[in-house]
């Protein structure tokens, strides 16, 4: 009798260290010697059977173009709010920056006119976030999921337009709040717990994909729950793999698109 050999799922994070590999043109012997580890540990980071550590997340991150740099950047831990915070709190910030003049502009570059509500273009990302206790897709990061399209919203809405994506829902167990097939806007650069207790949050694990949760505080402990009460609360921490991708900001009804 044939044994049936278990098939190996390669996490996200593996499949966009291959991508950089390939789009830096080099093989893994060349990608160790940047990375100052061996052509065998490239090779287990790629099939997935190696998570590299944050350094080395980092590390890759530095190689990576801004657009990309920023997932290997969160997979270490780093976190936007925090790196902003420390540049615009640093000597050299404080003498390089000025007062710049604000203008707000439409797509095309023209100034809008006073009285009229600037807007700006949030991308509608190719992903499905499950509702809690359900599965999503599996993403480590808003960063790297294409989008299928773009809404055009008041900026107003979004305090970090740069930041903000929407994502469309799967479930049902956040209702009355979120339903099956709503649109949400997650804010990726609003991931510090502290200051996100009572709030809607998008969140990832590398087994269940991405999630939306409302998360709780109670004594020393963080913990994800569902609106309905049939759905067991999860603690957040980094032994149980959940992490903190997003703020959701706001959400448009699924029957009304």
């Amino acid at each position: 009798m044939k044994r049936k050999l278990k098939r190996i799922v390669v996490p996200e994070w593996g499949l966009q260290i291959t991508s950089l590999r390939e789009r830096l043109g080099i093989n893994q012997a060349e990608l160790a010697r940047r990375m100052e580890c061996s052509a065998m540990t490239i090779s287990r980071w790629e099939r997935g059977l190696l998570q590299p550590s944050a350094e080395h997340f980092i590390q890759l991150g530095n190689l990576a173009y801004k657009s990309e740099a920023w997932f290997f950047w969160e997979m270490a831990g780093v976190r936007p709010a925090k790196v902003l915070e420390a540049l615009q709190t640093s000597p050299r910030a404080h003498r390089l920056s000025g007062t710049p003049q604000h203008i707000d502009r439409h797509e095309d570059g023209r100034a809008v006119k006073p009285g009229r509500l600037p807007l700006v273009a949030i991308p509608l990302l190719k992903a499905i976030i499950g509702s809690h206790g359900q599965p999503g897709d599996r993403r480590s990061s808003l960063r790297a999921i294409p989008a299928s399209s773009v809404l055009t919203i008041p900026v107003s809405w979004c305090p970090n337009p740069a930041y903000t994506s929407l994502l469309r829902v799967k479930g049902c167990s956040m209702e009355p709040v979120l339903r099956h097939a709503d649109l949400v806007a997650v804010d990726s650069f609003q991931t510090d717990h502290r200051n996100l207790y009572g709030q809607l949050v998008v969140v990832a694990h590398e087994e269940t994909g991405l999630s939306v949760s409302r998360l709780r505080r109670y004594d020393t402990l963080d913990v994800l729950e569902a609106e309905s009460r049939q759905y067991d609360p999860v603690i957040l921490t980094k032994a149980t793999g959940w992490r903190i991708v997003g703020k959701v900001l706001w959400w448009i009804s699924g029957t009304s698109l």
